[in-house]
């Protein structure tokens, strides 16, 4: 039977002084999976926080959750993981202050998804952000089309930040409320101005098919100029 208070098992669980080496190794590799896999996740699946740090907050309260009520975890190794953390994340924040694609790398940098009431494809295929989910985004910021928007940016922290034109240079632009999009069709029922649903690229079309001018896409709804209520 066990006693209460075995030093030697609440410090090392009766493990070789030795095994903090393995605990070194396992945490420093652990802390690299952790920081690649979440990378490859994206950063709206970490909203608020930067990869790095979430990679810091799920390393050490990991490492603080286990020893708390696992006997078999000995406070020793999990004190060891912290160290090895910490030293990580100076090493880390180091090598970003020196290195600017590594820092770009870990801590991402800000993209442009709307330039001047259209979509920056180039910026918006790289980010892992549906329409609809941008689109989204924009509603909740009390916007009925991209006409209104100047620019938009997708931050580090995974928040949409947008820049309006003011109401007297609003210009007509791609609706963006479901009623509204819903209506998109390759087939131009009437001669008028409309908005291409890929690039937000608004053109006076005929009765018809058409394909956009910038993103040779085939299919359009009507652009609208409503102005932003606040």
């Amino acid at each position: 039977m066990k006693e209460i208070f075995e030093w030697e098992r609440v410090l090392l669980n009766e493990l070789p002084l030795e095994f903090l080496y393995e605990v070194v190794f396992r945490s420093a590799t652990m802390f690299i999976i952790l920081l690649v896999t979440l990378k490859m996740t994206g950063k709206r699946g970490v909203r608020q926080l930067s990869v790095f740090e979430t990679v810091i907050i799920i390393a050490l309260g990991s490492a603080a959750g286990d020893p708390m009520f696992y006997e078999d975890v000995g406070l020793i190794p999990a004190i060891t993981v912290f160290l090895v953390i910490i030293a990580m994340y100076r090493l880390v924040t180091w090598v970003a202050g020196k290195n600017r694609k590594f820092e770009e790398f870990i801590e991402g940098k800000t993209e442009c998804l709307i330039s001047e009431g259209k979509f920056s494809i180039s910026s918006f295929k790289k980010e892992s952000l549906a329409q609809d989910e941008f689109f989204t985004e924009l509603r909740l910021k009390s916007v009925d089309h991209l006409g209104q928007v100047r620019n938009a940016f997708l931050e580090t922290s995974g928040e949409v930040s947008v820049f309006f034109y003011k109401d007297e240079e609003v210009r007509p632009g791609l609706p963006i409320l479901p009623h509204y999009f819903a209506q998109k069709s390759k087939q131009v029922p009437k001669a008028g101005l409309y908005a291409c649903t890929f690039c937000g690229h608004t053109q006076e079309l005929g009765p018809g098919e058409a394909l956009c001018a910038v993103c040779a896409k085939p299919e359009w709804v009507a652009a609208i100029k409503t102005l932003r209520i606040t």
